[in-house]
C-alpha cells in the first residue's frame, strides 16, 4: 500500500502535526520545522524534541518528512541571498536530525537571469558544501519537481538530473516529486500510456530508485501552464485518473504520498480528511470507492 499523508501544521509545538495525522489516519506526515515565511525560526528546547519524538513513536507514523522554509535559493546568484540561504538550510537539516525525520525536501530554486546551467551548479555548490559541513546525517535532502514559474528550476527532469550529476555524495539526496508541478510543468500523468511514457521519462533521466516521496495535489491551471496553484485531489485540471493510476502503481507502494492541498473547510468538512477518503478510494479493490 502506499503511505497516505498530508502536510499539517505545527502550532503549539512540533509534535502536534503528528497527533493531527493520527486523528486523521495518516501513514505518514509532513511539516515545517518553523514558520515557512521567516529566515529564523525559534531555537527547539530538548523537551520538545523529546516530546517529539516520544510522540512519534506512539503514533507509528513512517517515514516523517519536513519542508525548507520558503525564502531559501541556493541558485541565486546574489552572493548574500546565497550565503544566507545555505546557512540556513544547513540549519533546518540539523533542526530535521533533532526531531528524527527521514527527509528534508527542498525546491531547488531561481536562477534570477543568471541561466538554468549557471543556477543549477550553485545548487550542487551548495548541496557540496553542506555534506561537507554535515558529513554525518541520517536526514536525506530531496530535490523537488517545480511548476517552473519564472526563474525557478526544476521543471524538467534533467534539471534535477544535472544537479544530482555534480554532487559528490548524490547518494545522500533523492527527489520529491509533486504532480501538481510536475503537471503544470508540461508533462502528462493520464490516460495511462500518457502516464507511462512520464514514469519512463523520469526513470531514464533520474532513476525511479530516487524518487522517495509523492506531494499529491491537483491542479488549478492547466497542464503546460507552468503556474503553481495546488487544488483538491480530483476537482482540479487534472481529475482523478492520474491520481488513481498513482496509487495504484506496485512500484510506489511503500513511497510516501503527501497532501498539499488547500486547507479551508469545505461542504464535507476537513479537507484533508476529503482528500485522503478520496486517495484511499481510488485504491483497486477499496469497497468505497472514489469521491467526486
Amino acid at each position: 500500500m502506499p503511505l497516505f499523508g498530508a502536510h499539517l501544521s505545527i502550532a503549539g509545538g512540533p509534535h502536534n502535526a503528528l497527533l493531527q495525522a493520527q486523528a486523521l489516519g495518516c501513514d505518514c506526515v509532513q511539516l515545517f520545522t518553523h514558520a515557512p515565511n521567516q529566515w529564523n525560526g525559534r531555537e527547539l528546547s530538548d523537551e520538545e524534541v523529546r516530546q517529539f519524538r516520544r510522540t512519534l513513536r506512539q503514533s507509528r507514523l513512517r517515514q516523517p518528512a519536513a519542508h525548507d522554509c520558503y525564502l531559501t535559493n541556493l541558485a541565486s546568484p546574489d552572493e548574500a541571498l546565497y550565503r544566507r540561504s545555505l546557512e540556513t538550510f544547513l540549519v533546518e537539516l540539523r533542526r530535521a536530525e533533532r526531531l528524527g525525520l527521514r527527509y528534508l525536501i527542498m525546491h531547488p530554486g531561481a536562477h534570477l537571469d543568471s541561466g538554468e546551467e549557471a543556477g543549477l551548479a550553485r545548487v550542487a555548490a551548495a548541496l557540496n558544501e553542506i555534506h561537507s559541513r554535515m558529513p554525518v546525517c541520517k536526514v536525506r535532502v530531496l530535490l523537488e519537481t517545480t511548476a517552473g514559474q519564472g526563474s525557478t528550476l526544476g521543471y524538467r527532469f534533467e534539471h534535477l538530473a544535472r544537479i544530482l550529476s555534480l554532487v559528490s555524495q548524490a547518494d545522500r539526496l533523492g527527489v520529491c516529486f509533486d504532480t501538481c508541478h510536475v503537471f503544470a510543468a508540461g508533462y502528462a500523468l493520464a490516460p495511462a500510456a500518457e502516464y507511462e511514457a512520464t514514469m519512463r521519462a523520469f526513470e531514464r533521466t533520474i532513476g525511479l530508485r530516487r524518487l522517495r516521496l509523492f506531494h499529491v495535489n491537483d491542479s488549478r491551471k492547466p497542464q503546460g501552464s507552468r503556474v503553481d496553484r495546488h487544488a483538491h485531489i480530483g476537482r482540479g485540471e487534472m481529475g482523478l485518473e492520474p491520481f488513481r493510476l498513482l496509487v495504484n502503481d506496485r512500484r510506489f507502494h511503500h513511497r510516501p504520498m503527501i497532501l498539499e492541498t488547500p486547507k479551508e473547510d469545505g461542504e464535507e468538512g476537513d479537507m484533508d480528511a476529503v482528500n485522503l477518503a478520496t486517495l484511499r478510494g481510488l485504491r483497486e479493490g477499496d469497497p468505497s470507492g472514489p469521491r467526486p
